[in-house]
């Protein structure tokens, strides 16, 4: 494993962990402070964190690690892998998939250990929640605090995604900037936060740099399967004893806010908070709030006595 500084702010580890990949990653704000580690979603990269709400953060004394999942961003991709079966994936057959979100949940360990956190405080967004979850679940001693943002428990008859709406969205157009842009413009107006308008000359710049750093038009696939292989965690999510905060929107036509509403209702004590108007996206509008929730709900952590472990 090799350790490479890439101008000022992106890091990349090089073949390591269990699956000898690459992480592309960022540290942000002061190392002394109280680290937590950003996990994004489906189809989306570090960047996805917005800037302001990183700042936010940051100001009330968070350490941030956000890092590219694999097959997103500057991370490996899993190219040379056959195209996956969704359809069949959905019926229940896994032999096209080439890994879980067991393996991503090892991907940040591993990224832990390399950094040398014993144990710290995950926020996970959409699939991001997912794996931020799959953390918990197979790695507690690792956790600190558990905070799970528009995302699920793998249970089918909850968090449902409107597919009529993505059906009209259509496939992103990877072969051309300028339309994968307006693409994307229209998708983050589609799934968005209805009541909070959309900066789109901000959005626009965000999809721009995405495209640039990556525009693999499989990998969404894969991660997409990763989520099917890896289930229900309902029953494993019941015995976790770490502070958790589940927040969700109740226009979130992504991941529908019964999938919130299950997490926090199948975690021991977790803390649920719809947000009114918020949809699948963060709202600039939200930053401060959002922001304060988090931090909240990591401090409470932080002084807590109990041994959880």
């Amino acid at each position: 494993m090799s350790l490479n500084i890439v101008g000022s702010t992106v890091a990349y580890l090089q073949n390591f962990g269990a699956s000898d990949i690459d992480i592309a990653f960022q540290r942000l704000g002061k190392s002394t402070d109280v680290p937590v580690f950003l996990i994004m979603g489906a189809g989306a990269q570090m960047i996805s964190w917005p800037e302001g709400l990183c700042n936010e953060l940051m100001s009330k004394g968070l350490h941030l690690i956000r890092f590219d999942n694999r097959d997103s961003g500057l991370s490996t991709h899993f190219s040379h892998c056959p195209l996956p079966d969704f359809n069949a994936a959905m019926a229940g057959d896994f032999s096209t998939v080439p890994y879980s979100l067991s393996e991503m949940a090892a991907d940040t360990v591993a990224l832990m250990d390399a950094l040398c956190y014993e144990r710290v405080h995950i926020v996970g967004a959409s699939m991001g929640g997912m794996i931020a979850q799959t953390i918990a679940i197979e790695h507690r001693s690792r956790v600190k605090s558990l905070t799970s943002i528009m995302s699920s428990t793998g249970a089918q008859d909850v968090g449902q995604t409107d597919y009529s709406l993505l059906a009209k969205l259509g496939m992103p157009p990877m072969h051309d900037r300028q339309e994968y842009i307006k693409w994307r413009i229209r998708s983050l107006k589609a799934t968005g936060s209805p009541i909070y308008p959309l900066n789109e000359r901000h959005a626009e710049e965000i999809a721009g740099i995405a495209w640039d750093r990556d525009h693999d038009p499989t990998a969404i696939v894969r991660q997409a399967v990763a989520v099917l292989k890896s289930g229900d965690r309902t029953s494993r999510l019941r015995s976790l004893k770490i502070p958790s905060l589940v927040i969700h929107g109740d226009s979130d036509v992504m991941v529908n806010v019964s999938g919130g509403i299950a997490t926090a209702a199948a975690i021991p004590n977790a803390k649920l908070q719809i947000i009114e108007g918020m949809g699948h996206s963060f709202p600039e509008q939200l930053f401060t709030r959002l922001a304060s929730l988090i931090v909240d709900h990591i401090f409470l952590a932080e002084l807590q006595v109990k041994d959880y472990y």
